[in-house]
């Protein structure tokens, strides 16, 4: 759990943060999945514009850093959730005052419309 992808680069923890988060499609992820478990169909739903390449690349990266769960059921035919961990659950937490920031300051007047961070 939590796989290391720059061992020793990291110059602070904004830097290592980044790292798990970076890419465009991540925190959107992370978002969606802060309301509920998703089916990978589902998942793709919430986060319009991503490719199903990127998704599954996406979702695997967050899973070897602890950050998603991944859970397979053993029935026909076969049904896959993802999740957050408990690790995800606190990054969200930690995203949540960008997300406000992002709300006051690059998209004002959103406040009554936006959804939680």
């Amino acid at each position: 759990m939590g796989a290391v992808r720059r061992p020793g680069a990291y110059v602070c923890g904004i830097d290592a943060a980044m790292d798990v988060i970076g890419g465009r499609w991540k925190v959107l992820i992370l978002w969606a999945l802060d309301e509920r478990p998703f089916r990978f169909g589902e998942l793709r739903r919430q986060v319009p514009g991503v490719t199903e390449k990127v998704l599954t690349s996406h979702l695997r990266e967050l899973e070897q850093d602890g950050i998603v769960h991944r859970e397979v059921y053993d029935e026909v035919p076969p049904r896959v959730e993802y999740s957050l961990t408990p690790r995800g659950v606190a990054l969200n937490e930690a995203l949540a005052p960008l997300g406000a920031w992002g709300r006051e300051n690059v998209f004002p007047g959103a406040e009554a419309d936006a959804a939680p961070s």
